[in-house]
């Protein structure tokens, strides 16, 4: 069988509805289309593409579903682009991830590599107001705390921090796994309760860390950062992986305390 051949089953069975769907995408990528812009109408879309008006409701229906376009009614009506915001997408994926039974090292795996690409990469992107809000991140974390609550939250506020960073990241694609991996690692540690027992240990190896990179992101000392934020990866790793441990135990003698 030729290739072509091979091919012909597959373009016959691309829905009219589906190419209406994969251009305006195009669009968006080639034309450099902005939220806001407005859509072709029914009419249009039925003479550009020969099709029903069934079809072009249908293509329109489908970005609709995807966020990719909002409808308005009224003399100002028709379809007009959304920008998709992340989040969406993430917590599909997180929730896939949950299924997968991870644990901290296969996080850090990754964190190891894009948080430290993603420090370099925010060198000379942080405003005043930025510093300040690093510097009140640091500040909270450093207050004693003894309620579960207030473990948590603090807990939740050294992640926060790294999200701060990569909100500041120029590369679109690296900013969105930094924040994916650190909500996360949010979502593992509120999920097994990787705040509790407390982490005395844990919790000042972070909060110097932070200060560390605070000084070598405002110095624009790009071998510093890197050295640091791989050092404090590693460590968090360490942390993390014995607090798991610790966790599953307690766990298991739960159970058998219950059964």
């Amino acid at each position: 069988m030729k290739n072509s051949e091979m091919l012909k089953p597959k373009r016959k069975r691309q829905k009219l509805s589906d190419v209406i769907v994969e251009s305006v995408k195009r669009s968006i990528v080639t034309e450099a289309l902005h939220p806001g812009d407005r859509l072709p109408t029914e009419r249009e879309l039925m003479e550009h593409f020969e099709c029903s008006k069934g079809t072009a409701r249908e293509a329109l229906k489908a970005l609709e579903v995807e966020g990719l376009v909002s409808t308005r009614t009224g003399p100002s009506g028709g379809a007009y682009l959304n920008e998709v915001g992340t989040e969406p997408a993430s917590r599909a994926l997180r929730n896939y991830l949950h299924f997968q039974h991870l644990d901290g090292e296969q996080v850090y795996q990754l964190r190891k590599v894009i948080e430290v690409e993603l420090a370099v990469a925010v060198m000379g992107q942080l405003s005043d107001t930025d510093y300040a809000a690093l510097q009140a991140n640091i500040d909270f974390c450093s207050t004693p705390e003894d309620s579960e609550e207030g473990q948590r939250e603090q807990r939740l506020a050294e992640i926060e921090f790294h999200t701060l960073l990569a909100h500041r990241c120029p590369n679109p694609l690296l900013r969105f796994m930094a924040v994916f991996l650190n909500d996360l690692l949010r979502d593992l540690v509120v999920l097994k309760k990787a705040y509790l027992p407390k982490r005395q240990q844990f919790a000042a190896a972070n909060i110097d860390y932070h200060k560390q990179l605070l000084l070598a992101l405002r110095a624009s000392d790009e071998p510093a950062v890197r050295r640091l934020m791989h050092e404090h990866m590693c460590d968090a790793e360490h942390h993390m992986t014995a607090l798991e441990g610790e966790v599953a135990r307690n766990f298991l003698l739960e159970f058998d305390h219950h059964h």
